[in-house]
């Protein structure tokens, strides 16, 4: 038998080697009929060259290996011939045919369990004081906390989530999901950069668009509140900003419904907008009232005293107000309290730091009017490519640029970069701002040129009131000569903010959502009353506060429609007023 297998894998290598079945019967001395039947049921022929050459050298290794008195060229053999199977083999196993036996496949977005618990030191030790509370508070299935700006809140929340979604003692598989849910993708996108970072702290690297599949099964959903509304997931909910989207009370329920089954929760964090917002009855517990008897209805204190520290309410969601002034209080040292005094006035400082409603009549701009021209640009502007050389291609934009007085430290300004109608009467979509600061006005300049490059621009319009504007302008219509100068006066401010207010009451402005200093902007242009008389428009630019500046950056490119000039009728353009 064993006689027989030898002279069977013979006649196998003399066929790899070139020799016809034919030549091969004559040389072994069998018949013709044998080999040919061999040649079929070994099939010699679909075995692939690496293979061939593997099992020759296997032969010729036992049959050194079993030679009872070995030379020293034995030796030096044996050894060219198990290297060079080793490197054959590339390290994979073989079957009984010598072929490779398929590599096991790596696991996509794995984490092993000393990476999980590499990654949870790593998280928990890195916590400041707010984000330890709000990760103790984690189990309950409603959280509502009202928050500064810039304090770690998306940073926190992305790390609890992942964690959340590596849990080894969930109940049901869908209780590692975790759904992202903000204004806009581009804004829920910042969840996703912050979880595949923390991860990389591990060596685990995360791969997945808008959705992330673990090894484990868990998803992540990362949903601007167009796509939210598909109602087709499930998981944990993590709603950003909420105050800061339109239509919240429907928006709520869709959202709400993803996280309807048991086990799930449902956490929403943002920095609070107008007392007016749809949110605003469900922070205060008045939504949670109304439906109820007058006999049975309870008392919310929503004040920070009472719940600085955190409390549960009898509508069974836990709410917390963090300042500014909180953390730093507890340790926060990445945060410098008299500078963002100094660069903001009083009310945006209250408004986004000290977490204070803004109350109607203090602006000119309505804010829910002002949220509800927000749009999701990566759902709704289908032209826009935000990290293209070219954003929009060539479709032709508009540019206002506002500079604000020196601040002792070069100066600073604002740009905005507006697509106008592509029929009267159509929509503007303001598609990028840039706020500069500590900036020559050669520098200012440049950025400015910078924008020409990236876009096909066919308006550029620049305030010149006071500051270096005018500088600015000076070299701007050097590479661009149809530059528009304007000089702020009572009655052009008038004007813009009166454009403004029209385009916005006739639904002809979009801005991405999230973009919140756009709004935070508008917000800040208040209605003034001059001592003699007349009524006008103006932000506080005390102390080099720049935050209005994009709104007259705006107004600056929307304004070279003419007021009264919806329909596209009047051919002329006010160069300066």
């Amino acid at each position: 038998m064993i006689q027989d297998a030898f002279v069977r894998l013979r006649a196998k290598q003399l066929y790899w080697q070139g020799y016809p079945p034919a030549e091969i019967a004559r040389l072994m001395g069998i018949s013709q009929n044998t080999i040919y039947s061999w040649k079929k049921r070994d099939e010699w022929d679909e075995t692939p060259p690496v293979a061939r050459v593997t099992q020759s050298i296997d032969a010729r290794l036992v049959q050194l290996t079993g030679k009872p008195d070995k030379t020293g060229g034995d030796f030096k053999e044996i050894d060219l011939l198990t290297r060079q199977l080793k490197k054959l083999s590339d390290g994979q196993p073989t079957d009984a045919n010598g072929t490779k036996k398929p590599r096991k496949r790596k696991l996509k977005n794995h984490f092993t369990e000393e990476q999980i618990i590499a990654l949870r030191e790593k998280i928990m030790g890195s916590l400041a004081w707010h984000q330890r509370g709000w990760y103790e508070q984690r189990h309950h299935r409603n959280r509502m906390i009202l928050k500064s700006r810039q304090i770690g809140a998306t940073w926190y929340f992305a790390r609890e989530a992942l964690l959340d979604a590596l849990r080894d003692d969930v109940k049901y598989p869908y209780q590692h999901n975790q759904i992202f849910l903000s204004a806009s993708r581009r804004q829920a996108f910042q969840f996703k950069t912050a979880i595949q970072e923390v991860a990389l702290e591990v060596d685990v690297e995360l791969k997945g668009g808008d959705k992330i599949i673990l090894s484990n099964g868990a998803q992540l959903h990362f949903l601007g509140t167009s796509a939210a509304t598909a109602q087709s997931y499930t998981g944990n909910l993590k709603f950003d900003e909420f105050f800061w989207v339109s239509n919240f009370i429907n928006l709520r329920k869709v959202a709400g419904a993803m996280a309807t089954l048991k086990g799930l929760t449902r956490t929403y964090f943002s920095t609070p907008s107008g007392e007016t917002h749809e949110a605003y009855p469900f922070w205060t517990g008045d939504r949670w009232n109304e439906k109820r008897q007058k006999s049975k209805r309870q008392e919310f204190d929503v004040s920070w005293k009472a719940l600085n520290s955190g409390v549960l309410y009898p509508d069974k969601t836990w709410r917390q107000i963090v300042t500014l002034q909180d953390v730093i209080d507890h340790g926060w040292e990445y945060t410098d309290l008299e500078e963002i005094q100094d660069e903001n006035s009083e009310d945006e400082f209250r408004n986004l730091y000290m977490c204070e409603f803004v109350r109607d009549g203090e602006s000119a701009f309505s804010l829910n009017s002002l949220i509800g021209c927000g749009v999701d640009g990566y759902d709704d502007w289908p032209d826009w490519k935000p990290f293209a050389p070219r954003p929009v291609g060539n479709r032709p934009v508009w540019v206002g640029y506002d500079a604000n007085g020196s601040t002792g430290n070069g100066d600073s300004g604002a740009l905005c970069v507006v697509v106008p109608p592509a029929v009267p009467g159509g929509r503007f979509r303001t598609i990028e701002t840039r706020q500069v600061r500590g900036l020559e006005f050669e520098e200012q300049a440049r950025v400015i040129e910078d924008i020409t490059l990236k876009y096909s621009v066919q308006h550029i319009g620049i305030d010149v009131t006071g500051g270096n504007g005018d500088a600015v302008y000076q070299i701007v219509k050097k590479f661009f000569p149809a530059a528009v100068p304007y000089n702020f006066t009572l009655a052009s401010k008038r004007a813009l903010v009166m454009k403004m207010l029209q385009v916005i009451r006739a639904g002809r402005w979009e801005y991405d959502c999230g973009d919140k200093a756009l709004v935070t902007a508008f917000n800040a242009v208040r209605r003034i009353k001059t001592q003699a008389g007349f009524i006008t428009y103006d932000t506080d630019r005390s102390r080099g506060v720049s935050h209005g500046d994009l709104a007259w950056a705006n107004m600056l490119a929307i304004i070279n429609e003419p007021l009264g000039d919806e329909d596209g009728a009047v051919k002329s353009l006010v160069m300066e007023f």
